[in-house]
């Protein structure tokens, strides 16, 4: 018998929800026991498979119908796209550790579709024994899945987790799948339900089948505990790295922070040693100043005494001789008569006025210059006070850069105390995480030790049922065979149930990111569809340029349309489309072309045709 379980691979979105829903449950029918079969027949062939086993072949069929379920449909410029690979994809994004697989699918020959890299992914996958890995991985991620998926499908709802959970017991077999000589993309995927028709016997053999479930259940409780323990540890590990990465960089900024301490400090003793030599030198030349401004002082005043000696000298000898000419008109009165003596005397007393004049002007110059000398000597000591001032606050701007430095030294000693402090704090921090490390460390290997010995009381137990049970018929055994992997299938899906619950919270926000990406596939198809426009606007540009000549004014005499002569009058003029010339009547319309940036002269004829294209590409 062989039949498809759905109407076609892609699974329209017009399909109902019951619908889905029925297809899903059958699907997961089909997976548990296509799985079954498989376990069974791999058991009773040494658990190692080759690729024409019949069970695998249609373990693969039911799982891309599986991966197929709920496939959206992807348009593009070739054509619509339904393949199960590009959700494969994702998990090499998702886990490095996929790489491989999927670099030595993209370099197979022999493989030419996306179907065939999707089954030889499958059967790569499975090989490495972490298929169920992988899936998981896929669905923990359902906002990436949900650009591939319909939100009803197999993959985005809580049948996939069981799927993936059932996944986990084909880990026990070893497959042997040659890939280079078999044709995966044209094989045909349907489901042959003849394998799935036996009679499967479920036999219930009472207290000795308990006793194993209960040793097998408690066999696979300590290995989940061993492989939780061990993650526990190597995240430790890993904390105590980044402990150890962030100690060594607080170390290294401590070293850079002392070294810029150190830096600035030399900088303080060298300004330190410039404010020393500057003021020193200021306070030589601020002395230097105050002497010679004594010196000129003093001088200054020994001048002017000698001038005052000297004006009081003058000013005693005019009042002299005022009191002398005084003395002399009463004698010119009284001796009137006597002319000749007179005018003798006069020119004696003229002679003598001379005289007496030029020292006056004299004793005026030597006045005049004592005033100069005096102004000159005022200058100086106005500049030397200005040149004091200049120097003080030179003094003072000097003193206001160390009291900056010395501030600035503080704040560094301040920072250097607040980075001790958290190396001081960070130790401590990993010290602790340290010992909390080691505690949990120790506590984990006694646990583990008590493992230890729970397992060699088990095996013991164990060993002494098998010597208990071997008198019994072979047929019993086979029995209890089938039942300890039904029974390891059920104890699968009870942990899986338990990751069903987790990955429901993530199904939403996978959800959100489909709504998003598919949001970004309409903008992207819009801004395609505009840049299509474009080109072909753009191409219709290049043919009128190649098609079309552009005609100089000697060749055309006559309009090309109304076929008058060309006069002054009637004036030639350039169709800025087709290149040939036409007279003012024929060609006085004007439109826009894609190569010109403002609308020009254009024919009758041309403006026709530009006018119907312009309505076509509208409508």
């Amino acid at each position: 018998m062989d039949c498809d379980l759905t109407t076609s691979p892609g699974y329209p979105p017009a399909t109902s929800k019951g619908q889905m829903m029925e297809e899903r449950a059958n699907l997961m029918h089909m997976m548990k026991l296509s799985i079954k079969v498989l376990l069974q027949s791999a058991l009773s062939l040494g658990r190692s498979l080759d690729a024409d086993h019949a069970p695998l072949q249609q373990f693969f069929v039911v799982m891309e119908h599986c991966l197929k379920h709920g496939l959206k449909v992807k348009k593009s410029f070739i054509g619509q796209n339904k393949s199960f690979f590009g959700p494969l994809e994702l998990v090499e994004k998702l886990c490095p550790e996929a790489s491989d697989i999927a670099t030595s699918v993209r370099n197979l020959p022999e493989l030419k579709t996306a179907v065939g890299r999707g089954r030889a992914w499958l059967y790569l996958a499975l090989m490495q024994k972490k298929l169920a890995d992988y899936l998981k991985v896929l669905i923990d991620n359902k906002h990436l899945l949900s650009e591939f998926y319909e939100p009803e499908a197999l993959m985005m709802e809580e049948e996939g987790m069981v799927i993936v959970g059932l996944l986990v017991g084909l880990n026990v077999l070893d497959a042997n799948l040659c890939l280079k000589g078999e044709d995966l993309d044209s094989q045909v995927g349907v489901i042959d339900f003849s394998l799935y028709l036996k009679d499967v016997q479920d036999l219930d053999s009472g207290r000795e089948h308990e006793r194993i479930t209960d040793v097998l259940d408690q066999k696979n409780y300590v290995e989940e505990l061993n492989r939780h323990l061990s993650c526990t540890v190597g995240d430790l590990q890993t904390k105590i790295d980044g402990l150890e990465k962030t100690n060594s960089k607080l170390q290294e900024e401590l070293s850079a922070a002392t070294d810029r301490i150190s830096s600035l400090q030399e900088e303080q003793q060298q300004l330190r040693e410039q404010n020393e030599l500057i003021r020193e030198r200021s306070e030589k030349s601020v002395e230097i100043t105050k002497q010679d401004t004594k010196v000129e002082l003093e001088t200054y005043k020994q001048t002017r005494q000698g001038l005052d000696e000297m004006y009081s000298d003058v000013w005693k000898q005019l009042k002299e001789e005022k009191k002398v000419r005084l003395e002399l008109e009463k004698e010119l009165e009284l001796q009137i008569g006597m002319k000749t003596e007179m005018e003798i005397a006069m020119k004696l007393l003229e002679k003598d006025t001379h005289e007496k004049q030029d020292t006056l002007v004299a004793l005026r110059q030597q006045l005049e210059e004592v005033k100069a000398i005096n102004l000159q000597m005022f200058h100086k000591v106005q500049n030397a006070e200005n040149s004091l001032q200049q120097k003080n606050e030179a003094i003072a701007s000097f003193e206001g850069k160390t009291n900056q430095a010395m501030a600035s030294m503080k704040q560094m000693e301040e920072r250097l105390q607040q980075a001790e402090k958290a190396r001081q704090g960070a130790e401590d921090r990993s010290h602790k995480v340290q010992q909390e490390l080691n505690g949990r460390v120790s506590a984990l290997q006694l646990q583990l030790s008590q493992l230890h010995d729970q397992c060699s009381g088990l095996e013991k137990e164990l060993k002494s049922e098998k010597e208990q049970r071997q008198a019994l018929q072979r047929e019993l055994q086979r029995e209890r065979d089938t039942s300890c992997l039904l029974q390891t299938e059920l104890q699968q899906v009870e942990g899986l149930k338990k990751e069903l619950r987790e990955l429901q919270d993530e199904k939403a926000e996978l959800q959100k990111v489909c709504e998003e990406q598919e949001q970004a596939l309409q903008e992207m198809g819009l801004h395609l569809s505009q840049s299509k426009l474009k080109m072909e606007d753009i191409k219709e540009v290049n043919k009128a340029l190649k098609g079309h000549t552009w005609l100089k004014d000697d060749e055309a005499t006559h309009c090309k349309q109304c076929e008058k002569e060309f006069s002054i009058s009637r004036r030639k003029h350039h169709c800025r489309n087709c290149g040939h010339i036409f007279c003012n009547t024929c060609s006085s319309n004007e439109l826009a072309l894609p190569s010109y940036p403002k609308p020009v002269r254009v024919c009758d004829s041309c403006h026709t045709l530009l006018l119907q294209r312009c309505s076509s590409t509208a409508s």
